[in-house]
């Protein structure tokens, strides 16, 4: 049964296209079967992945019932990692599924029937707390957050841990937080550290922050230009080895490293 998490901050920029690709690639070759689900309008995940966007098979005509969901998954070039593309049809996608009375749990009940086929399942939400980012709550076991290291790092995140809460009070759905992850950090800087303290100050001890942090690297950014992920495009990077890591340390918190250790 496949574990459903959601990557979610409504903040933009702060690596959460990023994380959803290079995680689900680390853990594919960690030997796990992965599907990533494109929910962002602007289809960023779908790019990185080097497949085309398009209405034929995009994640809009499953949320509106013109496609099942295991006719629009597509594989990509790593063995054991599908994905469910995006396309900017889904921009307007919002207006349409609120014509559903049960338009919360649209994307819950399209996922269902794959669980079985996976062991992770990856949602790159968009930076927004609209109905896809509802949609995606509701759908997900647990949530990652990533947070950029700077200086409004922290800004908004008390909306976004209300509407966390109000999506679980309201429709019965939580999602717990799995981990904070800390992008585009340089421990080098004051900034950076000073980041990081403030994160941990304001979760405490309620919530799991990784250890592993993503750093500034060229090469995470111009991967996706070539539609691969950073960990195939440069093996030997520093964001390689850093996803690498965060592979490592989400598969120890779900009990789930095997021999990968």
């Amino acid at each position: 049964m496949a574990e459903i998490i959601s990557i979610l901050n409504q903040k933009g920029g702060c690596g959460k296209t990023t994380t959803a690709v290079n995680l689900s690639a680390a853990l594919a070759l960690l030997g796990k079967k992965v599907l990533v689900i494109d929910m962002d309008p602007q289809a960023n995940a779908t790019t990185a992945f080097g497949v085309q966007k398009n209405e034929e098979n995009s994640v809009y005509r499953v949320l509106t019932g013109e496609q099942t969901m295991d006719q629009a998954i597509v594989p990509t070039e790593i063995s054991g990692l599908d994905v469910l593309p995006s396309h900017i049809s889904l921009s307007g996608a919002e207006v349409e599924l609120s014509k559903d009375i049960g338009f919360p749990f649209i994307l819950k009940e399209s996922v269902d029937g794959l669980l079985d086929d996976y062991d992770y399942v990856l949602l790159d939400v968009p930076p927004s707390l609209g109905i896809l980012t509802i949609n995606s709550l509701v759908a997900a076991d647990s949530v990652i957050i990533p947070i950029q290291a700077e200086f409004y790092a922290l800004e908004g995140m008390a909306d976004l841990l209300d509407a966390m809460n109000l999506v679980e009070s309201r429709l019965k759905s939580p999602s717990p937080i799995k981990g904070i992850l800390i992008t585009l950090y340089d421990s080098r800087t004051r900034l950076g550290r000073d980041v990081y303290r403030n994160v941990k100050q304001y979760f405490g001890d309620r919530e799991y922050i990784f250890k592993t942090t993503i750093p500034r690297n060229v090469k995470l950014a111009e991967a996706p230009s070539h539609g691969k992920p950073c960990i195939i495009y440069d093996e030997e990077c520093i964001g390689t080895e850093a996803y690498n890591d965060l592979a490592k340390e989400f598969l120890s918190l779900s009990n789930d490293l095997e021999d990968n250790k």
